[in-house]
């Protein structure tokens, strides 16, 4: 079983930034490949940005955060991160980590396709 953990959530003003950060209790870390959601309210859970087992070039963003969100991850230090910048309050939402036991080498998008969640963290953005 892998726990995943969330930190790094706020209440920031539009046009700012925050960084989420992820770490997952596991000794196999670079096996898994890692990915970023979120749900606001009244929404469903939808993807963020995803990232493959080694990082590299393979990594995902929705439209909706590309050119603004950055994921990354360190393996030796079992983490992945979210680097919000230019936040807009659509970016408001309860932001979820997730690890996939899929051992493929590319990034994975589907939720479904994610076997371990953390709680969430709640990013707030007032305009």
């Amino acid at each position: 079983q892998v726990q995943v953990v969330e930190s790094g959530g706020g209440l920031v003003q539009a046009g700012g930034s925050l960084r989420l950060s992820c770490v997952a209790s596991t000794r196999t870390f670079s096996s898994f490949p890692m990915g970023w959601f979120r749900e606001a309210p009244g929404k469903e859970r939808e993807f963020v940005a995803a990232i493959s087992r080694t990082g590299g070039g393979s990594r995902g963003y929705a439209d909706s955060v590309k050119g603004r969100f950055t994921i990354s991850r360190d393996n030796a230090k079992n983490t992945v991160y979210l680097e919000m910048n230019s936040l807009k309050p659509e970016d408001t939402a309860i932001y979820y980590c997730a690890a996939s036991s899929f051992r493929g080498w590319n990034y994975i998008s589907k939720p479904n396709e994610y076997h371990y969640w953390g709680q969430g963290t709640q990013v707030t953005v007032s305009s």
